[in-house]
């Protein structure tokens, strides 16, 4: 049986991920910083490298992220896919960003390019923003006051269910037949965030609005939330190329990958209904 290490096991792609691998017959092994451990995790601290080497032994194929809160994801991972090209693991397949690609010197696409290169079969994934910031990230002001705080203005994203990049993933992680190959991964429909708002309302039953706000103000709410100052100007700084518009183009790959269509932001927000309430 193969075994599949998933990095990032525990956020909203990686519990997704992890139930749809053993639907498939895969053993499964979640990496995880804590050293109390379940019988089917291994412990692995990306900061440190610590349990590096064990957390690859005996692995045939794995699946890497970076967690958030760092900016320089490339000494992350990097470290990881040395250590899978080590132990000649048959496939990795690396989340990372629409628009990693756009600057050869950010340090997601430096993480790209090693994998490229590397040797290894491979895939790279790039979604879009989750739907899933709504219930995480941005669900303070909503819970609040009843609005979305973003400094996004009237551009549109194509926003996707954290859900459906794990059904693309699981299916990279199972099958070769689109191996060493990227995919910009999308939603079905662009929607700007008084669209969003519309419909968030509607689900919740009360009014839930979009107020534009400054990138200062933006930065100042993101710093006192206790985010490091590098990853939030890093936040500023991907919400501005949202702002100019470069979330707003749809791609087919959730389908064609999966066989179904992208889930709605509307399914999404009635699946994710308590949070609103």
């Amino acid at each position: 049986m193969e075994r599949i290490l998933v990095i990032g096991a525990s956020g909203s792609v990686g519990t997704e991920l992890v139930t749809l691998l053993k639907q498939k017959g895969r053993q499964v092994i979640r990496a995880t910083h804590k050293k109390d451990l379940a019988s089917d995790q291994v412990h692995l601290n990306l900061v440190t490298k610590e349990g590096l080497e064990s957390a690859f032994v005996g692995i045939d194929k794995v699946f890497l992220l970076s967690p958030p809160g760092y900016t320089h994801q490339d000494k992350l991972l990097i470290p990881l896919i040395e250590e899978a090209k080590k132990q000649h693991l048959k496939k990795v397949v690396l989340m990372t960003a629409m628009g990693a690609n756009a600057n050869e010197a950010s340090p997601m696409r430096k993480v790209e390019v090693f994998l490229e290169k590397s040797g290894l079969a491979f895939n790279v994934i790039r979604p879009n923003w989750f739907m899933q910031n709504f219930n995480s990230y941005w669900i303070q002001g909503i819970r609040g006051e009843g609005k979305i705080f973003l400094p996004v203005a009237k551009a549109k994203g194509s926003f996707i269910d954290a859900r459906d990049i794990a059904a693309v993933a699981a299916e990279l992680l199972t099958t070769d037949q689109h191996s060493n190959k990227d995919f910009d991964l999308t939603g079905a429909e662009s929607l700007d965030h008084d669209q969003v708002a519309v419909i968030l309302s509607r689900v919740a039953g009360k009014t839930i609005v979009f107020q534009d706000i400054p990138s200062e103000a933006m930065l100042k709410n993101l710093l006192s939330a206790g985010l490091p100052q590098d990853y939030s100007e890093f936040l500023i700084m991907i919400l501005g190329f949202f702002k100019e518009g470069y979330s707003e183009r749809i791609t087919p790959h959730v389908e064609v990958l999966t066989g179904r269509s992208p889930i709605s932001f509307e399914q999404y927000a009635k699946d994710y209904r308590q949070h609103w309430m």
